[in-house]
C-alpha cells in the first residue's frame, strides 16, 4: 500500500475509528467537534479513549470527505457501508461538490474506485488527488 493510500486505525476496544490522509479536505469538522478524540497537536492525533463510542460514531458521521470512517469490534466486516442509502450531491461554497452514499467512481484510466458514505469532488482544478478533493480550494481561494 502506498503511502498516498495509507489508512490508519485506532480501537477503544469497542469501536474502531479508521483514517485515510489522502482523503481528508482539513475541514476541521472533527478537531473542533470532538476535540477530546481528535487533537491534530498530539501524535497520534487521534484517541478513541477520548470519548463515548456513540460520540464518536456521532462525530464520524460528520466527516465531509469520508476520510474518517468506523467500525464496530464485534461486526464481521470492517466496512460499515449501507447499502440502501440513496445517493445526494450537494454543491459546496467555494468548495467541492460532495456526494453521499454508495457508488461506483470511472476513472479516467478506465479502472473503477468504489466509494461510501462521503466522497468530495474537486471543483477547483487545482487538486493533486483528482478526481477527490484534496483542500486546495482553500489555499486558492476557489469561489464558485
Amino acid at each position: 500500500m502506498s503511502e498516498k493510500q495509507l489508512k490508519k486505525e485506532y480501537s477503544n476496544g469497542e469501536v474502531t475509528i479508521t483514517w485515510e490522509p489522502h482523503k481528508c479536505i482539513h475541514s476541521a469538522n472533527c478537531v473542533n467537534g470532538l476535540p477530546s478524540v481528535f487533537d491534530n497537536t498530539k501524535k497520534p492525533w487521534i484517541d478513541p479513549e477520548g470519548s463515548s463510542t456513540e460520540k464518536i460514531v456521532e462525530q464520524v458521521q460528520k466527516c465531509p470527505s469520508g476520510a474518517l470512517g468506523y467500525y464496530f469490534e464485534n461486526e464481521s466486516s470492517k466496512e460499515n457501508v449501507e447499502l440502501d442509502k440513496e445517493q445526494i450531491v450537494e454543491v459546496m461554497k467555494d468548495g467541492p461538490l460532495m456526494v453521499y452514499g454508495n457508488m461506483t467512481v470511472k476513472m479516467t484510466d478506465g479502472t473503477t474506485k468504489k466509494q461510501h458514505k462521503v466522497s468530495a469532488f474537486c471543483r477547483c482544478g487545482g487538486s493533486q488527488n483528482k478526481p477527490f478533493c484534496d483542500g486546495t480550494h482553500k489555499k486558492i481561494d476557489f469561489k464558485g
